[in-house]
């Protein structure tokens, strides 16, 4: 497993493998990998000659209030995650790699970014194109993965690639639950175990 920090040095490995006629999967995540990410990246070894995690803590999807500077970074712990499920490698570039001073350039898929988790969230979804984009021009997939717990983020990147003519194949899987119903999420360490209770009601209703 290699871990690439540099987008240039990633497309000269992408394209390698593109000459060679393997086909290149990508997981998509801001880190701080669980059971969920698991299943995507088995999934995506399933499918694909090459298996590429893209691990990025995206500042422009966060909001003013937002918890950007506290979200995890267990980078040791996702290396180990990778590992084990045998990544090929592991692209984790710093933000001033991603977004260049004076960075002017955004995708965003209207309407569908402004409604339900978009509406309490201005510029979210804009944030999340924007990246995921630049991580396809990056890693160049012929795949990539998503969880269906993120149901509108899907919907949206599945719109972007239609309407931009990505030639990429979103694949959304099924949502991995801890025992009890909650949907496994990074952002479920915030939770103690009264608000952990409260949320596995929610799957329980439904």
């Amino acid at each position: 497993m290699r871990v690439i920090r540099n987008i240039r040095q990633m497309q000269k490995i992408a394209r390698t493998l593109q000459r060679a006629g393997k086909t290149i999967g990508l997981v998509p995540t801001m880190g701080a990998l669980h059971e969920g990410h698991a299943s995507l990246i088995r999934a995506c070894r399933k499918n694909n000659d090459t298996t590429i995690v893209s691990i990025f803590v995206n500042p422009i999807q966060f909001g003013p209030s937002e918890d950007f500077n506290r979200y995890p970074r267990p980078i040791g712990q996702d290396s180990s995650l990778c590992m084990k499920e045998r990544v090929d490698f592991i692209f984790h570039p710093a933000a001033q790699e991603m977004y260049s001073a004076g960075f002017k350039t955004y995708v965003d898929v209207q309407e569908l970014g402004t409604r339900l988790c978009g509406a309490s969230r201005q510029g979210h979804f804009r944030g999340v194109t924007t990246v995921v984009a630049k991580l396809f021009n990056a890693c160049m997939p012929d795949r990539v993965y998503f969880g269906r717990k993120d149901a509108q983020q899907a919907l949206i990147i599945q719109r972007m690639v239609k309407d931009l003519n990505i030639p990429v194949s979103v694949k959304v899987m099924p949502t991995v639950r801890e025992k009890g119903g909650l949907a496994v999420s990074s952002r479920n360490a915030y939770l103690d175990e009264g608000r952990r209770n409260d949320a596995r009601v929610i799957s329980q209703s439904l």
